[in-house]
């Protein structure tokens, strides 16, 4: 089922996130179906399970779509159930981001270039990885809205204000989105 993006603005993004209770099997394997199709559907590279509505500390990431880009990510796909990042890097790297749930912005964010976390596959085995590259921007994307940040509350203080418009915009309904949103 194809579930509504929330919106900058909407308190479920900000709410706290609770680790999924990984034995309702049932419960996660729809949750992360809903997400996949939603994800699919929005034509985005990740997803969080806050930004459908649900507060649980489940993401995806997929990376198949890019490419073009980053030949690397030819099979790049990962369903994270309850993550921890257990090492990241001093050295950091700044990129663009941006994000179904802030349509129509984007903003250079400066983080770590290597992460390490462990986490749940969808088939509910632990898994410890490390990511680089632009596979390490996409997961820690999605890892900051398990923490209730969106990518606009870790640009410069000046650019945020540049932005405040735009968000206030976007928080108040003001924004035509191709795939289906809630405030």
């Amino acid at each position: 089922m194809i579930l509504p993006i929330y919106l900058y603005g909407s308190e479920v993004l900000r709410n706290e996130n609770k680790d999924a209770d990984l034995n309702d099997k049932e419960g996660l394997a729809k949750l992360i179906s809903d997400m996949r199709e939603t994800l699919k559907v929005a034509d985005g590279c990740g997803l969080a399970a806050p930004q459908v509505g649900v507060n649980l500390r489940v993401v995806i990431v997929d990376g198949r779509e890019l490419t073009d880009t980053y030949d690397y990510l030819k099979d790049f796909e990962r369903v994270m159930i309850n993550p921890v990042v257990l090492e990241e890097s001093e050295e950091t790297c700044e990129f663009s981001e941006g994000c179904l749930s802030v349509p129509g912005i984007y903003a250079e964010v400066r983080r770590p270039s290597k992460i390490k976390v462990e986490y749940y596959d969808e088939k509910l085995e632990k898994v410890v990885e490390e990511f680089d590259r632009f596979a390490c921007r996409m997961v820690q994307h999605e890892l900051s809205h398990l923490e209730g940040n969106l990518f606009v509350d870790n640009v410069s203080p000046i650019r945020r204000k540049m932005l405040m418009r735009k968000l206030q915009a976007i928080s108040k309904g003001s924004v035509q989105t191709r795939y289906k949103s809630k405030r």
